[in-house]
């Protein structure tokens, strides 16, 4: 802002026809020629020269700005000019209406007045404010947008699936589901799927509502779920009564096991109250479920999570497959055993070492041999081994159970039981041994399971020793066992705590 009073003067050269005699020009001739010989040439000093001081054969050449000196304009001589010019004029600033004038560099004109200035300093400062205030709104606004659209997208997606899907069960609309679980009133269990409830029908009868959790894999699992169950009745697979699909609330509705999980009376604390016969039946109605799984429907379907947790119990004890999130659908013939995995999938204790370790064979349909292996070597015993970890950390279970199976005389069920009932056992653990080995190649197909559970316990060859990983040899004496490669702990204390707790 330049000051109240001004510290220049102009300086205003101008050429004239004629010779022009007043004492505000000053002649510059005999110093400078601008104009022609007939010309002369002027300079007029000081800011109070107006058009009118213009003689009328004078036209203006050049205007500077020189210091302001004491002398009045007349009194000032040429060369004082000429060392005023080589000196330069100054500019320079005063604090006006406002002490932030300076910071900000803003200039204006000496008549501009208080208010001009404050209009328009307020002018920018308004902008720069209101800038501020609603740009935070608007990138809210923008990012809630982007979320809503990503997530309607993925609504969208599950929406389309349903559309297209055939023989679908009953789609059930939020509210529907609140009235029919008395308002999520009876819980039944929860996991990392999300929380089941207790439910009645209009009918009358019960069903389990599994709700589905608003993680990120919750659609996906959601569409596996609708997509395996939707299409399949087998006695021996949980049936999917209906469904609901509300934006991010998603709901599947099961028919309802009164006798729950089957890990609520293997790994009781207290003395089970099934039989071997009963786990017996149970393990060959699994069984039967498995093959349905894998060869009787139009797409094969593999579980991929075959566990005690997720086999249910009717009223009559007999076995339904369920929990379907983690399954994959493969097109039947050709190299449909191979099933294409971007991750492992599974239980740790129940996965089958190939979702490991990609050098032991490609995932396929045995994943669920292994699994179901795993299932009926636990079922044997009722209870989750203690004895495995006993001694040394480096005991493998499967190794403990083969010794206990090839020795003569040695009894395997647990507890005071009948020869029949050991027996039952024994074959039961030498069919879990087969499932569980460890070359995919090696075990056998469900179908063969199957007959190997249905037959007698003198046909079953006994299974070679299970082995840590593929390739590994294994040496034996009279008293035990011991294996000559080294594997991770990790892998080995993952197995050892699934049979241990």
């Amino acid at each position: 802002m330049i000051g109240e009073e001004s510290l220049n003067e102009a300086l205003v050269l101008v050429s004239c026809d004629n010779a022009v005699y007043s004492p505000l020009y000053l002649q510059t001739a005999s110093c400078i020629n601008i104009g022609s010989k007939n010309s002369s040439s002027y300079a007029l000093v000081g800011n109070a020269v107006v058009a009118s001081d213009l003689a009328e054969t004078c036209t203006v050449v050049m205007v500077a700005m020189l210091p302001k000196t004491k002398k009045k304009n007349y009194q000032v001589t040429f060369q004082e000019v000429h060392q005023q010019l080589e000196y330069g004029f100054e500019l320079s600033w005063q604090e006006y209406s406002c002490p932030h004038c300076r910071r900000p560099s803003h200039c204006y004109p000496l008549n501009s007045s208080k208010t001009d200035y404050l209009y328009a300093y307020s002018t920018v400062a308004l902008v720069v404010a209101f800038t501020r205030v609603t740009g935070i709104p608007l990138v809210i606004i923008f990012l809630i947008y982007k979320w809503r659209r990503r997530h309607q997208s993925a609504y969208y997606n599950i929406e389309e699936f349903l559309q297209n899907q055939t023989l679908m069960p009953i789609r059930y609309s939020y509210s529907d589901i609140k009235k029919v679980t008395e308002g999520f009133k009876d819980k039944l269990g929860e996991g990392g799927f999300g929380s089941v409830y207790k439910a009645k029908l209009r009918g009358g009868s019960f069903a389990a509502v599994k709700i589905l959790g608003r993680g990120g894999s919750g659609g996906q699992d959601f569409m596996s779920e609708v997509a395996t169950i939707g299409r399949i009745h087998h006695a021996n697979v949980v049936r999917l009564i209906g469904y609901c699909s509300e934006g991010p609330k998603r709901a599947l509705v099961y028919e309802f096991m009164p006798n729950g999980s089957l890990d609520k009376h293997i790994f009781h604390h207290k003395q089970s109250s099934l039989s071997l016969e009963q786990l017996y039946h149970i393990s060959l109605g699994v069984a039967h479920g498995i093959e349905y799984l894998h060869r009787g429907c139009t797409m094969q379907i593999l579980h991929f999570d075959i566990k005690p947790h997720n086999i249910l119990l009717d009223q009559s004890f007999n076995p339904k497959i369920s929990n379907f999130g983690l399954a994959q659908l493969n097109q039947p013939g050709g190299d449909h055993s191979i099933a294409t995995m971007t991750a492992a999938r599974g239980t740790i204790g129940y996965m089958a070492p190939e979702m490991f370790y990609k050098n032991i064979g490609t995932v396929s349909y045995k994943a669920d041999v292994y699994s179901f292996g795993m299932l009926i070597l636990e079922m044997t015993g009722k209870r989750r081994n203690q004895n495995a970890a006993t001694d040394h950390s480096s005991v493998y279970f499967p190794s403990w159970v083969h010794n206990e199976v090839s020795t003569p005389g040695t009894p395997i069920a647990v507890g005071e039981v009948t020869e029949e009932e050991d027996d039952i056992a024994k074959k039961m653990v030498i069919v879990g041994l087969w499932c569980i080995q460890t070359n995919p190649a090696n075990r056998p197909p469900m179908n063969k399971v199957v007959e190997m559970l249905e037959g007698d316990l003198e046909s079953l060859p006994l299974p070679p020793k299970p082995v840590l990983y593929a390739g590994e040899t294994v040496t034996r004496n009279e008293e035990e066992s011991s294996t000559s490669s080294y594997m991770s702990s990790m892998c080995t204390q993952s197995i050892i705590s699934t049979v241990s707790k």
